[in-house]
């Protein structure tokens, strides 16, 4: 069955809001706010084509196991938040980890942060630890991506010719409020020329908390690359787990997994 618009999964046991954070309203979800307000809270990044729904019931189980207040939350131009007005530039996740995130962050007084982040949320999450100037207790990284590769490049393209010709729109829609300009946002980026040179290896070595990376064997979109550049350039301890049988989205192809191992990533903090 698809997904409401605002996740009764991801809501369990949660409060919906919407936040003023940046000059944009963001549709967002607190997760188990009963839990210990000294205890670090976990922050959600979703993926490129993502959103507070499309997490599923992923966020409320690590909220759950780790007993940590949980915030999850749609970027500009994605789920219930602001529709996009103008095409993503290439410094977009720049822009979201150094200002749009910690505008966020100040708004719900939410400090040192565990950031779990899914492919560009995982960008976004580095970004915000390596170049914002704010502490943060530690990153769980989801497939992410550190610079451009073709893997990546081809297999955008593929789902831009899909989206042209499917009802991939329409299923879209139960989850973004303008499913053709979050699209055409996340997909013409990572097509254009100029993205060719993003590239954010430089702001690794500045990370200093605890990382956990965890990627797909078969991830369509990047290769172990991502994941070796990052184990080799962030300057804190850098733990990797590499998912045989597993796409793009190791929460979903291996929930268990990887709940796992993110509860007991965040326990050990």
């Amino acid at each position: 069955m698809p997904l409401p618009r605002t996740s009764e999964a991801v809501l369990r046991n949660g409060r919906a809001f919407t936040q003023p954070a940046a000059g944009r309203m963001l549709e967002c979800v607190m997760l188990n706010e009963e839990a210990a307000s000294n205890a670090a809270p976990l922050v959600f990044l979703h993926e490129g084509l993502g959103s507070v729904s499309m997490w599923r019931d992923f966020p409320a189980g690590v909220a759950a196991a780790a007993d940590r207040r949980t915030l999850v939350y749609s970027r500009y131009g994605y789920g219930q938040s602001d529709i996009l007005e103008e095409p993503f530039n290439t410094g977009y996740m720049h822009d979201e980890g150094t200002i749009a995130l910690p505008g966020l962050l100040d708004s719900l007084g939410m400090e040192k942060p565990v950031l779990v982040g899914h492919s560009d949320g995982a960008s976004i999450a580095l970004l915000h630890a390596g170049l914002s100037g704010r502490e943060v207790s530690g990153l769980v990284l989801l497939a992410p991506h550190v610079f451009v590769e073709q893997i990546s490049v081809t297999s955008i393209a593929k789902i831009g010719e899909s989206f042209d010709r499917t009802d991939m729109a329409e299923k879209l829609a139960r989850h973004h409020r303008d499913p053709v300009r979050t699209f055409r946002g996340w997909n013409d980026i990572w097509l254009h020329p100029a993205f060719r040179d993003w590239n954010i290896e430089d702001c690794l070595p500045a990370i200093d908390c605890p990382v956990l990376v965890i990627q797909g064997e078969d991830d369509e979109y990047g290769s172990d690359e991502q994941v070796q550049a990052i184990e080799r350039s962030v300057s804190g301890p850098c733990t990797t787990l590499m998912l045989p049988n597993c796409g793009h989205s190791p929460h979903r192809d291996q929930r268990e997994t990887v709940l796992r191992a993110v509860s007991d990533f965040v326990g050990r903090l």
